[in-house]
């Protein structure tokens, strides 16, 4: 946990077994979640770094956490190519989504938390009713695995970076991919848009961050 305005390193959590690969903070700063090679998920009290619960459930490691806009469920994707939702609150699974056929490498919630996106290493996306668990979309494009996806404030597009090195701009309603982004020379590992939608920023294996 680091202090943003001077840099400084104010808290340590040690608990997990193996490496962590995904974190994700509540919106009232109160809880962090993670996900880790050691196949749980930790809920930790921010305040004072206390682990207060671990999640277990995946058969393998949980590389992408993210959690609902109202804090209720937590999502996680996995390498054992499931994705479950979590009651936030409880810790009790509620429910498994299947349909990957490889690794979940990660999962975003819509902001209105209608939808929840998945991108996996068998180089699709899914979209699915967060409610029910229904997959109501597939959207194929890129040509290898799908790495970091990432929905815009207003739900309308979706972002994805790939192995294939580039990012895809997708139309949610229609699931139709509108734009590929190229410039990137390896992999794209993470892809993150600004709130106000006007900016993307795409982070790479080829050691650069692209605006």
């Amino acid at each position: 946990v680091w202090d943003v305005a001077t840099g400084a390193c104010l808290q340590t959590l040690e608990g997990h077994a193996e490496s962590v690969y995904s974190v994700c903070v509540s919106a009232d700063g109160k809880r962090l979640f993670s996900g880790s090679a050691d196949n749980t998920i930790k809920v930790w009290d921010v305040a004072t770094g206390a682990c207060l619960q671990t999640l277990e459930g995946h058969t393998r490691a949980v590389v992408s956490v993210c959690l609902s806009a109202d804090g209720k469920r937590l999502f996680s994707g996995s390498r054992d190519a499931t994705i479950k939702a979590w009651d936030a609150a409880t810790g009790a699974c509620l429910q498994t989504l299947e349909g990957h056929s490889r690794t979940v490498v990660s999962v975003c919630v819509s902001a209105d938390g209608s939808r929840l996106f998945s991108g996996s290493r068998d180089a699709t996306i899914k979209a699915w009713d967060a409610a029910t668990g229904a997959c109501v979309q597939t959207m194929r494009g890129h040509v290898y695995g799908v790495y970091s996806v990432c929905a815009s404030a207003d739900g309308k597009r979706l972002f994805s970076g790939s192995v294939d090195n580039t990012i895809k701009v997708w139309d949610v309603a229609t699931g139709a991919c509108v734009r590929t982004l190229q410039g990137h020379a390896d992999i794209v590992n993470s892809v993150c848009a600004s709130a106000d939608g006007k900016r993307l920023f795409s982070g790479s294996k080829d050691k650069t961050i692209k605006v």
